[in-house]
């Protein structure tokens, strides 16, 4: 299983969509379960890491200037 390396307030774009349509979200905090927020509706849940990962399709970083 590949680890998907991401902070908080980095933007998660996920296979599937959330029920309102939308599959962007924003996370809040991180450790073994990740909590996210929706972009679009606001609704907030709380995720297991591994399945998390399995989920993720991109990252957007919040800061750009961090990479090098």
């Amino acid at each position: 299983m590949k680890i998907v390396r991401f902070n908080v307030g980095d933007t998660l774009v996920l296979k599937k969509s959330h029920p309102c349509g939308d599959n962007r979200f924003k996370v809040l905090r991180t450790g073994s379960d990740v909590r996210i927020v929706c972009l679009s509706c606001g609704r907030d849940m709380t995720i297991g890491r591994e399945k998390l990962d399995c989920a993720i399709k991109k990252v957007i970083c919040e800061n750009t200037d961090d990479i090098n």
